[in-house]
């Protein structure tokens, strides 16, 4: 899809109402820059991961038996050990996750839907033995590391 296709469609969904249209042309590339995978904490994550040894695959496609499909950002497939590194916002967390102050009408039901899925997911794996582990962006590495490193043992 061309970028002109993309910017049109865009145009009919802010018309549309399906999501809100940027404040600024600045906040559009910021939002259009975020990334779902690869992201600075996950790949500081898997770098120190790999020098102590360990090897994994990112971002494999997993197919629970309950039509779940879901992709950990590190997947330890012999051991069933899933990783999810979340980011603090997109996630809510706890210690720094905050309501939305613009366009809330859009941001509160989205960010609850990602809790959810996180939370349909955990229980998911779980259900098929495998061993979740969520590490908030925040989190300093080496503790991030230790926690891995302790279910993998």
């Amino acid at each position: 899809m061309s970028e002109q296709d993309l910017s049109e469609a865009r145009e009919r969904a802010h018309a549309a109402g399906i999501y809100p249209a940027p404040l600024n042309a600045g906040r559009s590339r910021n939002m259009r820059a975020n990334r779902r995978a690869d992201t600075k904490p996950e790949v500081r994550l898997r770098k120190a991961l790999h020098k102590l040894g360990y090897r994994y695959r990112k971002d494999l496609l997993l197919r629970l038996d309950d039509g779940v499909r879901v992709k950990p950002d590190i997947v330890f497939t012999a051991r069933k050990v899933a990783v999810f590194v979340d980011g603090c916002f997109w996630h809510v967390c706890p210690e720094h996750g905050r309501q939305p102050t613009t366009n809330e009408w859009y941001w509160a039901p989205k960010l609850r839907r990602n809790m959810d899925r996180d939370r349909i997911v955990g229980e998911a794996l779980r259900s098929e033995g495998w061993r979740v582990i969520r590490v908030w962006e925040h989190e300093l590495l080496d503790d991030a590391v230790a926690r891995v490193e302790a279910t993998l043992q």
